[in-house]
């Protein structure tokens, strides 16, 4: 019987040692050691406890939102080698059998990389022959079920996977952790995907009334070309679009869309009923995160969206060292508030944060 005593994380490309760093430091507030296992370029990385029984715990007691870095998590086994081609299935559920609690969904998944989509295909086959034996031998309930655990493989090769399985109120309800969005025609740029990711990961879906119905008033500093205004307009919002730039002549012409040619570091709204502020401005995460911050003690919005770019080493440090500053802020004013942050798939080199006042 396999020891369950590791975690697999997914991450974009390229960040696998902020993962690391970012698991490492939550699993030792939570008094639970162990190391990562870093291949940089994989999109995934291990992080192992040093005492059985640490890793069920770990995903139990970790708040999967909270992660900035990770796609996905789930606990699983040593890395299954040298899979017989014509019977694959046999060792999997040899792992499985007994290991893990009943289930009600299967997810056999690839990293975020080229090898990885290379793979894809095999995977999609796969998983009609792997689902109907999970189910014959009561592994895996007869009809899905999204409230119950999920069994996940990660293929590294075609003879190579890691098996395990995550708790559907504490993971990502994605495949492979990545929301698929289709990129709109009429849109200005493709970062109007990056605002539409992150209001269908901040925001719960059965809030959008509330928090992004028509009529709410919004700002978007550094507009141009509009594709983060473009979403708002989608949501029938009014919007004040603050960029020196050009915006997209299409949204002005919506007549939902008032452009400021100012600078957005200077620009103060001229009322007070200001609902959202979104930024995407390429500026140093320190002095994006302090407006974002005057903005909200001086009460001019009630949530915000912004992205933070990040500098090329010791980007988790900055991420906190931020993310501290703007609690620091908000709890020095006596505003209540909560914070998200995630490096979303559309993200690139940067993360969004997500913070709503809360008054009352």
């Amino acid at each position: 019987m396999q020891n369950f005593n590791r975690i697999i994380l997914y991450c974009r490309s390229g960040f696998e040692k902020e993962c690391a760093a970012e698991i490492t430091d939550k699993a030792a507030e939570l008094s639970i050691f162990g190391f990562a296992k870093v291949k940089e370029q994989s999109s995934y990385i291990e992080f192992e406890c040093y005492q059985p029984g640490d890793a069920e715990k770990l995903i139990s007691l970790i708040n999967f939102k909270t992660l900035i870095f990770a796609r996905q998590i789930f606990v699983a086994g040593e890395l299954l080698t040298n899979l017989p081609t014509e019977n694959r299935i046999t060792p999997i559920i040899d792992v499985i059998d007994g290991c893990m609690p009943k289930a009600g969904t299967l997810r056999v998944e690839v990293a975020d990389t080229n090898e990885g989509k290379e793979l894809a295909n095999f995977c999609r086959k796969f998983t009609v022959p792997l689902r109907q034996a999970l189910r014959d031998k009561r592994i895996l309930l007869r009809v899905e079920n999204p409230l119950k655990p999920v069994i996940h493989l990660l293929f590294i090769d075609s003879t190579s996977c890691f098996v395990g399985y995550s708790y559907s109120n504490n993971n990502s309800p994605f495949y492979m952790g990545i929301p698929r969005l289709r990129f709109p025609a009429d849109a200005p740029s493709r970062s109007t995907l990056k605002l539409e990711e992150a209001f269908h990961i901040f925001i719960p879906y059965e809030e959008w009334d509330e928090r992004l119905g028509g009529g709410l008033n919004a700002v978007d500093l550094g507009a141009c070309p509009g594709g983060w205004t473009y979403q708002l307009v989608k949501h029938s919002m009014m919007v004040y679009a603050v960029d020196n730039g050009s915006m997209d002549p299409r949204l002005l012409e919506s007549g939902q869309v008032k452009h400021y040619q100012e600078d957005g570091f200077k620009f103060q709204p001229k009322k007070q009923n200001i609902y959202w502020l979104v930024c995407d401005m390429v500026e140093k995460p320190t002095k994006v995160t302090e407006l974002i911050a005057q903005w909200l003690v001086n009460g001019w919005c009630r949530e915000a969206i912004f992205n933070l770019k990040l500098p090329m080493k010791k980007r988790y440090e900055e991420v906190k060292q931020n993310i501290q500053f703007l609690k620091d802020e908000l709890k020095t004013h006596q505003i209540n508030f909560q914070i998200q942050a995630k490096q979303l798939y559309h993200d690139r080199e940067e993360i969004t944060i997500h913070v709503q006042r809360i008054w009352g």
